[in-house]
């Protein structure tokens, strides 16, 4: 007899389901959302001792033939290439080829942003920002 309510209910959870699923509205090709150009996965945070600081670590994978947009840091970015390649792109200072091996640097507050290879790149970040800021801020 439970195994007969069990059964029916449902049945009737999925006929209820089905019917509200089938009157939903299908969006159209064109408002569909583009994939992401980056991925962020987050590998540490912890506090500069004695200061109002903290360290955070990252890695940014980005696809091929992008530019990640201008942004600036409230503190000092500094990075490693582990996979492809990127033409960093520093406000006032020559456009720089970031390899696989290679490092770099960016000043705390410079507007700045990345252009991907043809391979896309993969970078691990550390940035030293003031605690309660954001950690990236949009640059016109």
């Amino acid at each position: 007899m439970s195994r007969f309510i069990v059964a029916r209910a449902a049945l009737g959870i999925f006929a209820v389901v089905s019917v509200a699923c089938a009157q939903q509205p299908t969006a159209p090709a064109a408002a569909t959302t583009p994939a992401p150009t980056i991925k962020r996965t987050p590998l540490q945070r912890f506090d500069v001792p004695g200061s109002q600081y903290e360290t955070v670590i990252g890695m940014a994978e980005i696809v091929p033939n992008v530019n990640i947009g201008r942004h600036t840091h409230p503190g000092p970015e500094s990075g490693y290439m582990v996979e492809g390649d990127m033409v960093l792109l520093i406000e006032g200072q020559p456009e720089r080829l970031v390899k696989t091996g290679e490092s770099y640097q960016v000043p705390a507050g410079a507007i700045h942003d990345a252009r991907s290879g043809a391979r896309g790149a993969k970078v691990v970040a550390t940035y030293v920002v003031e605690k309660g800021k954001p950690l990236a801020s949009a640059a016109k």
